[in-house]
């Protein structure tokens, strides 16, 4: 990746979370402290946006106080994300500065990240941000309980958004507080009430941190919330009464630097045939004769630009894995990693 035409790209944010959880009251919190924001949903006339914030309705099309856009999704996305983008070039908008795709509450993000990552003209012009899940205090627990695509919302989240915690008991917030940490490690809670937050709680939350002009690999990927544990030690079957019992979250370390094209061969053969068990990872790692380290990201079937960086974040240089994902033998990721980029003679230190 190059990272100053990285910048120069215009960041989107995927807000998702499931229904009743909130997001419509933190756009509307956003519309006011966030300006120059296009703001992309899925079914805008059935979206309650305070009125008093709409200046005038074009069609699918309306503007909003302090220089913000709201429009529909009309078919694929990348199509809305071309017409916002000639209108703003035109001047037939406002000049607007950021996006936020707020999606339905059943919505799988999956898709809305293949669309961004993949369609070459928008990732030209876009780059994601971050994803942020709204949680439900209140009614999060049963959510979680009865809703797969509630835990899925969750695990692929940069950030989490814990709404209505004035209506949730403290134990029960606090309950829900270490179910999202255990679905995801590395997504940092911000409490959320009646939808106000600071902007900065959803921006930078990618590798680029557009404030710092920097590539920051140690806060993005957050490797030491993972406990490590030797091989074996993960046995068990998870109970298969609730959905997120059947995740796990952990990390693959490997010492020796790996064949380019052995690691390629095996997050293809996760990626294509099991796609709908890997949720999600993030890897720094040491590739055989390059130098520079390389970053990875995937969810699902969906893998990210390769980013190569200038220099290593630290002293360490072993290749670092996190994951999380359903119903896959954690064991089995890491013989996979190990065997196919030809780092099977050195064990793969393995945490849940």
């Amino acid at each position: 990746m190059d990272a100053l035409k990285d910048a120069d790209s215009l960041p989107v944010t995927l807000l998702t979370g499931f229904l009743g959880s909130g997001k419509t009251t933190v756009l509307n919190h956003l519309v006011r402290t966030l300006p120059r924001t296009a703001i992309l949903m899925n079914e805008f006339g059935a979206v309650a946006l305070d009125h008093q914030l709409l200046q005038k309705m074009e069609g699918p099309l309306a503007l909003l106080s302090g220089g913000c856009v709201c429009c529909t999704i009309s078919g694929s996305l990348s199509p809305t994300l071309k017409n916002l983008w000639m209108a703003r070039q035109k001047g037939d908008i406002p000049p607007f500065e950021r996006v936020v795709i707020e999606t339905t509450g059943i919505a799988d993000p999956a898709p809305v990240l293949d669309n961004l990552l993949h369609d070459n003209w928008i990732r030209a012009r876009f780059r994601l941000d971050g994803v942020v899940t709204t949680v439900d205090a209140l009614f999060g627990m049963g959510q979680l309980d009865e809703h797969f695509e509630a835990v899925k919302q969750i695990a692929v989240a940069d950030r989490l958004l814990l709404t209505k915690t004035d209506l949730a008991s403290t134990e029960l917030v606090a309950a829900l507080r270490e179910r999202l940490a255990t679905l995801n490690p590395a997504a940092d809670i911000v409490t959320v009430t009646h939808g106000e937050l600071d902007p900065a709680v959803i921006q930078n939350l990618g590798l680029w941190n557009a404030a710092t002009h920097s590539l920051e690999v140690a806060r993005w990927l957050k490797p030491q919330r993972y406990q490590t544990a030797s091989a074996g030690k993960l046995g068990g079957k998870p109970r298969a009464a609730l959905h997120d019992a059947r995740i796990q979250a952990f990390s693959v370390v490997l010492d020796a630097p790996l064949d380019r094209y052995g690691l390629q061969s095996a997050l293809s053969m996760l990626t294509s045939f099991r796609a709908e068990n890997l949720l999600r990872f993030k890897a720094i790692v040491n590739l055989q004769g390059e130098p520079q380290p390389t970053v990875l990201h995937g969810v699902q079937h969906v893998l990210y630009p390769e980013v190569k960086l200038d220099a290593w974040p630290d002293d360490d240089r072993r290749s670092r894995f996190v994951f999380i994902v359903r119903d896959l033998d954690p064991e089995f990721v890491a013989k996979l990693l190990a065997d196919f980029s030809g780092a099977a003679q050195n064990p793969a230190a393995v945490s849940p």
